[in-house]
């Protein structure tokens, strides 16, 4: 381990080299949306989508900026609470280990320092507003702070760092070897940040050694992939479109609801500035405009303004029908909100949340697991899916408490990383009701097919594929079943031979 002037530095046997006895024509595939540099100078990012947004700052702050309006946050509050269970008397998310090789002292230490990582995180308590910024700005970066005199007591604060002021940064690095038509290349993964942002051209910033930066993205990149766009990028033309017709609706309605009336004023011969007086004096004399003002609450006349709202006065000339008073009847079908609608399903749609939950009269309903409707099965998948690429950043933070408290190596933790996973804890109502539905049907076949085991089904392959028992279920069950016989608390005529 090394230690640099800002941030430390794990060393590894592999830094990441292409090795140059393997040959390569291209370096490795950018997927995390980093920026790709050879050699010293000063960095900056931009990005130019369509020419609407010239840099990842403005698109980040407009990913924000959506995240407020409140046809937006409905959606997002959906998808986090589906995504973050919190609950007292467990933990929002637990690691498994049980595709891994490593022993149980081991694992237990594993679990150990994962709960530690949730604590510096302080992911019970915040867990769900991480997660909404994860989802809403598409990435997420943490300083991984430890003691430089005692790197072994492990990570000592967990720092979130603002998206807009810190950009990851890959340098191509290039070595000649004995052959000369080959060359090792390297990738040096670091950080560029800026307290003025980003955007900032008056200072280039610090650089940050990569192994002091916690770095999660969703996994979504620009065309070019020099950018991480978040989830919420395909909701930006829908939610514009929603709000321009809601706009127009709104504008439409109070133009036209009132119904207005037309006077139609004699002006016989007279010359047009005296026509034009005669109809001011008119409308002076007989109208009585009342204006309600919503800071006082009170109604009071104003002649000042002129508003879109006012009757139309229009004089008519001598050998006319004289004076009239007509109506201007007020708009029709304004309380069609079909636009509207359509526009706030488009905008679930592109956020992959079911329909149904835009409609406030669709009660919440627990019925049996096949009755569950294609959008929400999706969903749910689509849960799974942020839930997987979020735990992520929980793998870059384990990785360097565990070599920094020397439990496993930097070698041993990229042989089973792959293997680690993070189970997310999910609402306590639908998952035992969903339980006690499968464990029902699996009983009830069992019970239709006992007459068939032995003539036509194996026991073995009756508990594996009906009741669905894995092999130390199956290891586990046989020896309780037999010390529950042994002590007399089971009565019955199946036996653990016959394999019930």
């Amino acid at each position: 381990m090394a230690f640099e002037i800002f941030g430390f530095k794990i060393e590894r046997k592999s830094q990441g080299a292409v090795n140059a006895n393997v040959p390569a024509f291209t370096m490795p595939e950018n997927d995390d949306g980093s920026m790709m540099v050879s050699g010293a100078g000063a960095y900056g990012t931009s990005l130019d989508l369509d020419g609407q947004y010239k840099s990842e700052i403005e698109l980040i702050l407009k990913y924000r900026e959506m995240a407020q309006t409140s046809d937006c946050e409905i959606a997002i509050d959906n998808i986090i609470n589906e995504a973050i269970v919190i609950d007292d008397s467990r933990n929002p998310v637990d690691i498994i280990l049980d595709r891994t090789d490593l022993s149980d002292g081991i694992k237990k230490k594993v679990t150990n320092e994962f709960h530690t990582v949730l604590d510096l995180l302080n992911f019970n308590n915040f867990g769900y507003d991480i997660f909404r910024r994860w989802y809403v700005e598409g990435k997420l970066y943490y300083h991984i702070m430890i003691d430089e005199n005692n790197p072994q007591l492990g990570i000592v604060e967990l720092r979130s760092l603002d998206a807009t002021k810190i950009k990851k940064i890959k340098q191509i690095k290039q070595k000649d070897t004995a052959n000369p038509k080959q060359k090792e290349v390297s990738l040096e993964q670091m950080f560029n940040y800026n307290e003025s942002g980003l955007g900032n051209r008056t200072s280039d910033g610090i650089l940050i050694s990569g192994d002091s930066i916690a770095y999660s993205t969703s996994g979504l990149l620009n065309p070019t992939k020099t950018g991480v766009l978040s989830y919420l990028h395909k909701a930006i033309k829908p939610l514009n479109q929603l709000r321009m017709v809601e706009d127009a609706i709104v504008i439409y309605r109070i133009s036209r609801a009132p119904e207005r009336r037309i006077f139609y004023i004699d002006v016989g011969n007279l010359p047009k500035l005296k026509a034009e007086q005669y109809i001011r004096d008119i409308m002076t004399r007989y109208k009585n405009r009342l204006v309600y003002d919503s800071t006082t609450g009170e109604v009071k006349d104003d002649r000042r303004h002129q508003s879109m709202l006012e009757d139309y006065w229009l004089p008519r000339r001598e050998g006319g029908r004289g004076t009239e008073i007509t109506t201007l009847p007020g708009g029709e079908n304004l309380g069609q909100l079909e636009d509207v609608e359509y526009f706030q399903k488009k905008l679930y749609k592109a956020m992959h949340v079911p329909v149904s939950r835009l409609e406030a009269d669709s009660g919440f309903s627990l019925g049996r697991e096949s009755e569950i409707t294609r959008d929400e099965l999706l969903f749910s998948k689509f849960i799974g899916k942020l839930q997987t690429r979020f735990s992520l950043l929980f793998g870059e933070i384990l990785e360097k408490q565990l070599i920094l408290k020397n439990v496993i190596t930097s070698e041993e933790w990229s042989g089973i990383k792959d293997k680690v996973h993070y189970k997310f804890e999910k609402d306590h109502y639908y998952s035992e009701f969903k339980h006690q539905e499968t464990l029902t049907q699996r009983v009830d076949l069992a019970r239709n097919m006992e007459d068939y085991v032995g003539n036509y089904y194996s026991r073995e392959f009756f508990r594996k594929n009906v009741l669905r028992q894995s092999d130390e279920d199956i290891k586990a069950q046989d020896e309780q079943i037999k010390k529950e016989k042994d002590e007399g608390e089971f009565e019955g005529d199946m036996t653990v031979d016959d394999g019930f």
